[in-house]
């Protein structure tokens, strides 16, 4: 029956994901309401009101072309991205994925590969994902390029909150590395929240001593 319904199904001219949005309708990340198709995980009012950051800079730090984030890390922003990490709620996974593919063509076109900002495996144990490599998978499908998987982060640090500038500085020192050399010209580093921009500054470092040439960002959110 399942086989016969599915040869009707296409037949029909529809898509599994057709089919499972007219049974199951996708509902909105942030309010709970059904979400068009076409709208994702983020339906049309409230994206409108998410708070907008339009983060771009221009030499942002050293070895780093420029810095794009396109949400502020207000409400509800922030207790999305808090609930994603800390408390394991994956569904928001494809909202902020989703935000940095529509991003992405602020980016230079001659992207060759994705950076998820790695964590340490100790924290990586606990948490028991990445949130970076959850949204940074997606953006790598939509751009064709490889999403790195020889970029580690070899110290565990401390949390980045309530250190000063130097503590910062010294927290991240040689905190990343690559195994090997890597091929590509413009690495993109894909996070989701940049605050004073340390961590991307010092990982962008630890792939330019890798060969790479240009060092772009793209964050969820910026603080």
């Amino acid at each position: 029956m399942l086989a016969a319904n599915g040869r009707d199904v296409h037949r029909a001219g529809m898509s599994l994901q057709a089919v499972i949005d007219a049974v199951m309708p996708r509902r909105c990340v942030f309010c709970g309401v059904p979400a068009l198709p076409a709208e994702g995980a983020i339906c049309a009012a409230c994206r409108d009101d998410l708070p907008r950051a339009e983060r771009r800079t221009a030499g942002a730090g050293p070895g780093i072309e420029r810095v794009i984030a396109p949400l502020a890390y207000e409400f509800p922003v922030d207790a999305a991205i808090k609930a994603f990490k800390f408390r394991r709620r994956l569904y928001y996974a494809p909202a902020m994925a989703q935000l940095l593919c529509e991003t992405v063509s602020s980016v230079a076109a001659d992207v060759d590969a994705v950076a998820p900002v790695p964590l340490h495996w100790r924290r990586l144990w606990w948490r028991g994902f990445n949130q970076a490599q959850e949204i940074a998978g997606p953006l790598a499908r939509e751009l064709g390029v490889p999403l790195l998987g020889n970029v580690v982060r070899c110290r565990a640090t401390r949390p980045q909150p309530g250190l000063t500038a130097a503590q910062r500085g010294r927290n991240l020192r040689g905190a990343f590395a690559v195994r090997g050399r890597l091929p590509h010209r413009h690495v993109l580093i894909v996070d989701d929240v940049i605050t004073t921009g340390m961590t991307v500054t010092s990982l962008a470092a630890a792939l330019r001593r890798a060969g790479v040439e240009r060092v772009s960002v793209l964050a969820v959110a910026t603080a």
